[in-house]
């Protein structure tokens, strides 16, 4: 039996729920995570104590895999919002780190480079970006311009004094933070330590603060530490790396848009070759194009990448597509925010059981890693005689409930309805259990029930309870 602990970013359905899922379709794993009730939410953080106390009662862990922001400000978001000083923030990770040695020497373990958003959305954030947020931005994006391409004489700044100030004094405290961690990985603490990127530009201090902790990284030679784009999907990769580890797992890549490679997705800074690539070598696993276990089929845009909850663009595959006969899965990224239409109608024209999984969730990065996720699990636990095959079924149900009928389909509805997002789900409960409906005869799947929640009250998550 292997023993796997996780301490996860927040209480969100694919940062919890998932990692349940999919490690429930092999049988010979038992995974250990806080009460959800003591995770962090939208407007609440983390109960950092319950965690520690959560993290006490372990025994002998064969790996855990742990968000380094949940642990030190309580969750990703509040990273960004708590007001704790670096010393009280500095006694708190030291605090973890005695606790957590004496359970496993196999730590994996992730921390946020702090993003900066280029809106005056404050959902997320402090709450003067609601009215200073993009001048931030932009502010953070023209002064790091600047120093990189010495083109700029000044930089003119229209966010008020007191409010930068704020600004800065978080973000410096937060690099000072992962400076620490970087130590910690000097002396060999962690198994692999990820510093996570999302929303970046091209330019910002965001991009220059994980520029530095790779000079950091790179002078002191610092080993299994590396710096990704992305954020939600990190801990699946974690995960998949550490049950991967001296398995040898070969994927083959296949772009059905083979000559669009090199276009970077939406809420990206690097292309979607490499974003496939960084995140296959993050689970542990290699690119094999001639002798492959699994063959990861990507849907990937043709000129630019669409944004179905945004309407930017709605892409559609139309091509006549044959899918493999050999062990394969699906990333489906043709648009950001969920499933391609055109393509899920070729995807429930054949169902067999070389079938390995299918993720069309939010952004690039998060759908491929999820995907990888779920079809290394099933692979691993074929190969050990160990697979559950009702456990992929419901993760699978579960995935095109919400990758295609609820993100591509309903949720513009959902949206549109702000702020009575509750109500509206509750008006589209029947359509969703039409589309319930089809994914059954796909997968042969049959819920007894089936509940459906908006656990953030906003459209952008839904929780589908299967029975």
């Amino acid at each position: 039996m292997i023993k796997i602990a996780v301490i996860p970013i927040d209480n969100r359905p694919i940062c919890y729920d998932l990692i349940n899922d999919i490690l429930s379709i092999d049988n010979n794993i038992k995974l250990y995570m806080p009460n959800i009730k003591y995770l962090g939410d939208l407007t609440t953080q983390s109960n950092i104590n319950k965690i520690f106390e959560f993290l006490e009662n372990l025994e002998n862990m064969d790996f855990i895999i742990v968000s380094l922001d949940t642990v030190a400000y309580g969750g990703l978001i509040p990273s960004r919002r708590v007001e704790d000083d670096f010393e009280t923030i500095k006694e708190r990770i030291k605090k973890f780190k005695n606790i957590i040695q004496t359970k496993t020497n196999k730590i994996l373990a992730f921390s946020s480079v702090m993003r900066i958003s280029n809106n005056n959305i404050n959902e997320e954030e402090k709450p003067y970006w609601s009215q200073w947020g993009k001048r931030i931005f932009d502010w953070s994006y023209y002064l790091h311009k600047s120093e990189v391409e010495k083109s700029y004489n000044c930089v003119i700044n229209k966010v008020p004094e007191n409010i930068l100030e704020d600004y800065i004094k978080t973000r410096k405290r937060n690099f000072e933070i992962n400076k620490i961690y970087l130590d910690w990985a000097k002396e060999g603490f962690f198994d692999t330590l990820i510093f996570s990127k999302d929303d970046c530009a091209e330019f910002g201090l965001n991009v220059k603060e994980a520029n530095e902790l790779q000079k950091i990284i790179n002078e002191n030679n610092i080993k299994q530490t590396f710096i990704k784009t992305g954020a939600d999907e990190i801990p699946l990769g974690l995960i998949t790396r550490a049950l991967s580890k001296n398995q040898n797992i070969k994927i083959n890549p296949v772009f059905l848009e083979k000559n669009s490679t090199n276009l970077i997705s939406k809420y990206e800074d690097i292309s979607i070759y490499d974003c496939v690539k960084g995140q296959i070598l993050l689970a542990g696993c290699n690119i094999n194009k001639n002798d492959f276990d699994l063959e990861m089929i990507i849907n990937n845009f043709k000129n630019e990448q669409g944004d179905l909850v945004l309407g930017d663009i709605i892409n559609a595959n139309k091509n006549k597509i044959s899918l493999p006969l050999k062990n394969y899965f699906i990333a489906d990224v043709n648009n950001a925010n969920g499933s391609d239409l055109s393509f899920i109608e070729t995807i429930f024209k054949k169902t067999d059981k070389n079938f390995f999984g299918y993720c069309a969730y939010n952004t690039s990065a998060n759908t491929i890693g999820c995907a990888l996720f779920c079809a290394v699990v099933k692979f691993l636990a074929a190969k050990n005689n160990s697979y559950n095959e009702l456990a992929f079924k419901k993760i699978q149900f579960i995935r095109f409930l919400d990758d295609w009928a609820y993100q591509a389909i309903i949720r513009k509805f959902i949206r549109e309805k702000n702020p009575d997002f509750i109500q509206a789900l509750t008006e589209k409960e029947n359509d969703l259990n039409k589309y319930a409906e089809q994914i059954s005869k796909f997968l042969n799947f049959y819920p007894k029930k089936i509940s459906y929640s908006l656990p953030w009250n906003r459209s952008f998550e839904i929780r589908i309870k299967i029975n």
